[in-house]
């Protein structure tokens, strides 16, 4: 299954896979340019493993959680392609792919947490079980997805790039992992994971903003002067 999928709930990234095996990939570290990055990249993409668009059979987007901007960025985006090349577009919580990925390395934890940048000196994050079977370890979702301050979150270990935020006030940060990020790669090879146990993907792409916009309405119009 020939999938394209995009994340901009922290990073904006972009991934074509066939089955849960990365073809090509995009990731840029500047969170001001999401809208602007997104498009060429997907079209790069495409030109880099020789494939059409008539070719791919689904979009999948990370749904969050992230800030409102960077996160409308890649939903919208993938929206549109859905739309213009006639696709299914599916939405997975951006926190699965950070825990798929971190229960692929784990062999003595049975129960973590994932964390990313939520800024305001809070925390987006998720809680996640071990589970193995004969398609190899996968994550199972606990609590979550949430945004507090580092101080209220569980006691377990941390995956992500929250935990190199804030390792002083986590009670045990997986060192190896303070950089990490969601991706539309490691989205995809969750979502994978999960059709391959018989789960279907949700067609549900709505954002976890988590918080209110920090736009707000004037309570008092200002007159219009003559």
């Amino acid at each position: 299954m020939l999938v394209l999928s995009l994340d901009s709930s922290s990073i904006a990234s972009a991934a074509l896979t066939r089955n849960g095996e990365v073809l090509a990939e995009f990731a840029t570290q500047d969170t001001r340019s999401h809208a602007e990055a997104l498009a060429p990249a997907v079209y790069n993409l495409l030109g880099q493993a020789d494939v059409e668009p008539s070719q791919l059979k689904a979009i999948l987007v990370g749904t969050g959680p992230g800030p409102f901007t960077g996160l409308r960025a890649g939903l919208v985006s993938g929206r549109t392609f859905g739309f213009a090349w006639n696709l299914p577009v599916y939405g997975l919580c951006s926190l699965d792919a950070l825990a798929h990925r971190a229960a692929q390395g784990t062999t003595e934890r049975t129960e973590f947490l994932v964390a990313t940048d939520a800024r305001r000196k809070e925390l987006y994050w998720g809680r996640y079980e071990v589970g193995e079977d004969g398609h190899g370890r996968f994550a199972r979702s606990v609590d979550g997805p949430q945004v507090t301050a580092p101080g209220e979150l569980p006691k377990l270990p941390v995956y992500g790039s929250g935990a190199g935020l804030y390792a002083d006030q986590l009670p045990q940060t997986v060192a190896d992992s303070t950089d990490w990020q969601p991706t539309a790669a490691d989205l995809s090879r969750a979502a994978w994971a999960l059709q391959e146990r018989g789960t279907g993907l949700s067609t549900d792409t709505s954002p976890l903003y988590l918080r209110e916009s920090d736009a707000k309405v004037p309570v008092q119009r200002k007159k219009a002067l003559r």
